[in-house]
C-alpha cells in the first residue's frame, strides 16, 4: 500500500491473515506414555559379556534350602505357601510344611490340585545361579550367594519339566510359554539383578527392554519377594 506523508511516498507492507490463522495454537508433538518402573530399571542395568562359568557349583550358593529369614521354615516351603492359592499344612510343623492345596503354574497357566506333598514341583531361580555366577556372583562371599539362592524374590514355583527346560537360560534364550506372564517374569529378573548388582549381557538387555516396551507391559512394576506370581 502506498501512503503520502509530507511529500514523501512511503510503502507500507501489510501481512494479511485470517482470524483463524491468527488464533490457531501451535501444534504439539503427541505425548508418549510414561515408561514403566520395570522398564526404567532395565534401562539402567549394566550390560557386558559373561564371565567364564569356570568354578561354578551349586554348592557355591549354599545348601538347598536354608531358613535365611529365621521364621522356622526353609525357603522352599516359604515360597510354596506364598505361591499356592489354597494351602494344606502338615500338623505340628509350626505352620510350615506344605502337603497339599491348589496352585496355578505362572509359567504355563496350568492349574493343579494336590492331595499330597507337591514333590514334583520345582523352586526355580528366575535368575539362575549359573547365570548369576557368570554375571557377578563369583566375586561375592558365600554368605551373599546364599542370600541370593534363598531370596523369595528370585524364586518361583513351577513344574519340574519347565524348570529343566529353562535351565540356566536368560531372557534372550528362554521365556515362559504363557505369554501373559512374560512381563512379570522379566521384571522379576530385572529386580533381582538390580538388587544384587548383577550385570546383563547385551542380548539379554535388548530382549528384556523389547518385552517391557510392549503395550502389555506398560504398567509393569518391580515385584518384591512377598508377591505371588500371577
Amino acid at each position: 500500500m502506498k501512503t503520502a506523508i509530507a511529500g514523501l511516498v512511503v510503502f507500507v507492507s501489510l501481512q494479511l491473515t485470517s482470524p483463524a490463522q491468527r488464533h490457531t495454537p501451535a501444534i504439539q508433538a503427541p505425548t508418549l506414555a510414561s515408561e514403566s518402573p520395570a522398564l526404567l530399571a532395565a534401562q539402567h542395568l549394566t550390560a557386558k559379556g559373561r564371565a567364564p562359568k569356570t568354578g561354578y557349583k551349586r554348592s557355591q550358593f549354599g545348601p538347598a534350602w536354608r531358613d535365611v529369614d529365621h521364621n522356622g521354615c526353609d525357603t522352599r516351603n516359604d515360597v510354596l505357601r506364598r505361591d499356592f492359592i489354597r494351602v494344606v499344612i502338615k500338623a505340628r510343623t509350626h505352620g510350615c510344611k506344605v502337603i497339599g492345596g491348589s496352585w496355578i503354574d505362572p509359567y504355563s497357566g496350568q492349574s493343579v490340585e494336590f492331595s499330597s506333598a507337591p514333590s514334583q514341583l520345582d523352586a526355580d531361580h528366575v535368575v539362575s545361579l549359573s547365570d548369576a555366577w557368570q554375571t557377578g556372583a563369583q566375586y561375592w562371599s558365600k554368605t551373599q550367594r546364599e542370600a541370593l539362592a534363598n531370596d523369595p524374590l528370585n524364586i518361583v514355583i513351577t513344574t519340574a519339566s519347565l524348570n529343566r527346560q529353562k535351565s540356566d537360560s536368560d531372557a534372550a534364550s528362554w521365556l515362559p510359554p504363557r505369554v501373559a506372564f512374560r512381563c512379570d517374569f522379566v521384571a522379576r529378573q530385572v529386580a533381582v539383578k538390580q538388587k544384587y548388582g548383577l550385570w546383563v549381557t547385551s542380548a539379554e538387555k535388548t530382549a528384556i527392554i523389547a518385552i517391557l516396551s510392549g503395550p502389555a507391559c506398560l504398567h509393569t512394576t518391580l515385584p518384591d519377594g512377598n508377591q505371588r506370581p500371577v
